[in-house]
């Protein structure tokens, strides 16, 4: 950064490097004394974070989502399935029309409170906040946006008092919720409770990541980027094996007459649901099923973590307090392996039973498990 004269001007210009970027501007003065009071100034604005170059003024966040869409499809996994409609139907008509220089912290807070007078729950009032925070944060990076700007957005706290939701089925209710599946969702259910995999995970599953011969279930595209293998227990292998299988079609599970894998079952599982009488419930709750029912039988929350795909251990401490009425039974068990020799630890096991329109002729009446001692 420095003065300079230019041959075709009278005034003092400054040269100013920021984010990567070298800027030339006019000081609008010939005095020298002046312009160096002018230069100084703006170099406080650079180490404060409160500057930013004359094109920067006028991006509004309309015109900075039409080239952060184009940048988040296929980048964001999600993006399309649930970050792009919460842009298009919260955060577009609220900040649409502004410029991104514009946008400060009681702006977000008024965005907070809008969202709180609409009745949205705090855990969604968060994740809308998060997904601002994340694309501001690259207007940044593309020096599209000051970064002084994104300091007040992060200053903006997350509503506290979340209660993260936390339902799971009963066994009798797993009982009741397989038998009212139709035809089609009843194994991808019965894998969900089998394995805890998410619900795109499932519906994506091709036959390339099941190792039937070694009891793996390879994924190498998961939401943590983390690959992931999850043990095939005999139920499941079972299921599996009554799963006709098309070799023109890579999927296991996929609409017979399209020949591609479902979209969604949104449909099909609330009609399951409402025939079983199981309310508030969502297909999301079938992985917490699975995660709640280990943990109650003793399954440490490490090896939960493991096949759950969590990145951090605190993910899975959601499911502690599940342990707690099941501790005087492992202090029992402790007792029995320190003083007896001759005594084991049962191996708990939830038998999934399906009882009606079974998968196949061949699989009416079989008795899936899920094991949960080993």
């Amino acid at each position: 950064m420095g003065l300079y004269r230019r041959k075709d001007s009278t005034n003092w210009w400054m040269v100013i490097r920021h984010q990567g970027s070298i800027f030339y501007y006019s000081t609008g003065t010939s005095d020298r004394k002046v312009a160096e009071k002018i230069y100084e100034t703006v170099k406080a604005k650079i180490i404060l974070n409160q500057w930013f170059h004359e094109n920067q003024k006028n991006i509004t966040f309309s015109e900075f989502f039409n080239q952060y869409d184009s940048y988040a499809r296929g980048r964001i996994r999600s993006y399309v399935r649930s970050v792009y409609p919460t842009i298009r139907k919260w955060l577009l008509p609220y900040f649409g029309k502004l410029n991104l220089s514009e946008i400060d912290t009681k702006i977000v807070d008024s965005f907070q409170s809008c969202l709180i007078s609409k009745g949205l729950s705090a855990a969604s009032v968060n994740k809308y906040l998060t997904i601002l925070k994340a694309m501001l944060s690259k207007a940044v990076h593309w020096n599209m946006c000051p970064e002084s700007i994104l300091s007040k957005i992060r200053k903006v706290k997350p509503l506290k008092n979340v209660n993260k939701r936390l339902r799971y089925l009963s066994k009798e209710e797993c009982f009741s919720l397989i038998n009212a599946c139709a035809k089609h969702l009843k194994p991808i259910v019965l894998t969900a409770l089998l394995t805890g995999m998410r619900k795109s995970e499932i519906l994506n599953l091709t036959w390339q990541q099941i190792d039937l011969k070694h009891g793996y279930i390879l994924l190498d595209k998961t939401k943590n980027d983390d690959r992931r293998e999850i043990p095939i227990s005999k139920g499941l292998k079972k299921l599996l094996f009554s799963i006709p299988r098309n070799p023109e079609i890579p999927y296991v599970f996929y609409n017979p007459e399209t020949k591609k894998p479902y979209t969604d079952v949104k449909t099909a599982f609330k009609n399951a649901c409402k025939k079983a009488g199981i309310k508030d419930f969502h297909f999301h709750d079938l992985r917490h099923t699975f995660a709640s029912h280990l943990v109650m039988n003793n399954t440490g929350l490490a090896v939960v973590k493991e096949l759950l795909g969590h990145k951090d251990i605190k993910m899975t401490m959601r499911y502690s307090h599940l342990s707690s009425e099941h501790k005087v039974r492992a202090i029992s068990n402790l007792e029995n392996t320190l003083f007896s020799k001759d005594e084991k630890p049962s191996t708990v096991t939830i038998p999934l039973t399906v009882d009606k329109e079974g998968l196949t002729e061949d699989t009416k009446n079989v008795y899936y498990s899920i094991s949960l001692g080993d």
